[in-house]
């Protein structure tokens, strides 16, 4: 009996062992992982369809997760051509893009819509009031700052990288955009597939 009880706890040891010392997977500097994924605190957002979506919605994908808004003249739609692009060179397919507009004062249903057809199929575009969307941003480690929206065209401030959200819907990592002078900051592409298949690779 005391062998069979030793051999027990000798196999929990060792899974516990191997659980704790799960590899860190070669990343770029540009990426940030969470060996510890974080949790998504509950949040409500309308998508371009008028449904409300939530946490539910993030469960059973991959989501690559992304600030913006439709009137931005460059970050927002090159960055957004190249998660199009990164979908379909992915290994794991089941992955989906959000679009949250942090604009929601002139990104209405109809120019969301409009905007995330443009870049294909399947792109969620959503906002809130900011009072909603202001906190679920922020747990995402990500950032947006408005100006004065009493003026005709107003400056909105965002955050150029992109949240990974893994399908138990927890925060997992953040592809950080590179900067160079007089470029425009965005994610480099094969990098964040190179790291994504990495990190997926791993659920």
């Amino acid at each position: 009996m005391g062998l069979t009880v030793g051999k027990g706890i000798w196999a929990l040891l060792l899974l516990v062992l191997a659980s704790c010392t799960k590899v860190q997977p070669e990343l770029a500097e540009t990426t940030l992982f969470y060996s510890q994924p974080k949790v998504v605190p509950k949040f409500s957002l309308t998508d371009q369809q008028g449904n409300v979506i939530g946490n539910a919605q993030l469960e059973g994908h991959w989501t690559w997760l992304f600030l913006g808004y439709t009137s931005c003249p460059d970050i927002c739609p090159m960055t957004l051509a190249k998660l199009a692009a990164a979908k379909k060179q992915v290994k794991e397919k089941n992955v989906q893009v959000w679009f949250v507009s942090v604009d929601p004062n002139r990104d209405t249903q109809q120019k969301r819509a409009d905007y995330a057809g443009y870049f294909g199929e399947g792109i969620v575009a959503a906002t809130a009031a900011h009072e909603v969307l202001f906190p679920f941003v922020r747990s995402l480690g990500l950032i947006y700052a408005i100006g004065d929206t009493t003026q005709e065209q107003y400056a909105v401030d965002h955050s150029a990288s992109i949240a990974l959200i893994n399908p138990k819907g927890e925060l997992t990592a953040i592809f950080k955009p590179e900067f160079s002078v007089g470029q425009v900051p965005l994610v480099d592409k094969s990098k964040l597939v190179k790291d994504f298949d990495s990190i997926s690779s791993q659920y």
